[in-house]
């Protein structure tokens, strides 16, 4: 539990850090998670002898960090995802090791993580990036930790135990249920200008279940690859995709909420 709470507390302020420092540092620290994140995908797929072919997935996730620093227009991103996948199919015509099923898997990895990673680089540089995050992020957080004590105390109906067998449909709803009273106060800080407490509640509660959705998500991977953790980087906690599963789905979600709610 001691190298749990030490590796937590230095991983936020190197997180805390390099997203605050200021844009450069924060797009080159997501691109990195990304990588980092599609290189352990890689290497447990080469565990059940499934061989993708992952600089695909890694020039992918760099060429999105630069054209989030150089503010390109969204076509510029969609026309990278196409050549990716372009890459992705050639690598399996090109290396017999790779072959159909390899190309297949680097395609999947590229919507799952890469392209997350690359829908988190553009709202990093968004005006309404420190909302979301904020609200993605805090939302997520709380909800992950209302799961679990709701969970313990009062789980008793299994919300897919085929997938992850330990989580309830009681601990699902006191994580939503934990997120209103989050949102409320998220959006009475100072720097979240046009949230209101209304929208705050509601996004968060739209984030924070998005997030329990991506953490069944990563669950069914790691299930179908049959590991528990997508490696030791920090220790007490796995690696990057197993810190970041639940955030890739509910920052996405705390973005669109306020755009769509006319936040700018």
């Amino acid at each position: 539990m001691k190298n749990r709470l030490i590796s937590a507390a230095i991983m936020l302020s190197v997180t805390f850090a390099c997203v605050l420092l200021s844009t450069v540092s924060r797009v080159l620290f997501l691109g990195a998670l990304g990588i980092l994140a599609c290189y352990e995908l890689s290497r447990q797929l080469e565990g059940i002898q499934v061989y993708c072919c992952a600089w695909v997935m890694y020039v992918y996730v760099a060429s999105q960090a630069g054209l989030a620093l150089l503010q390109a227009r969204p076509m510029a991103y969609l026309v990278s995802f196409l050549l990716a996948i372009y890459l992705a199919m050639f690598s399996g015509i090109l290396h017999r090791k790779v072959s159909g099923r390899g190309a297949l898997d680097t395609i999947a990895g590229l919507g799952y993580p890469a392209f997350l990673f690359a829908i988190l680089l553009m709202i990093s540089v968004s005006g309404i990036w420190l909302q979301t995050l904020t609200l993605g992020c805090v939302s997520s957080w709380i909800c992950d930790s209302a799961a679990l004590f709701g969970g313990t105390a009062f789980g008793k109906h299994k919300l897919a135990p085929h997938v992850s067998p330990k989580k309830t449909v009681e601990g699902a709803v006191c994580g939503a249920l934990a997120s209103i009273p989050a949102g409320a106060l998220l959006a009475l800080l100072p720097f979240m200008n046009g949230v209101s407490v209304p929208l705050g509640i509601v996004t968060a509660l739209i984030a924070s279940t998005l997030g329990q959705v991506g953490d069944l998500a990563e669950s069914l991977i790691k299930r179908m690859i049959g590991i528990k953790d997508f490696s030791d980087l920090i220790p007490g906690h796995g690696g990057i995709f197993d810190r970041v599963d639940s955030l890739l789905f509910a920052i996405p979600a705390a973005f669109v909420c306020l755009y769509v709610a006319g936040v700018t």
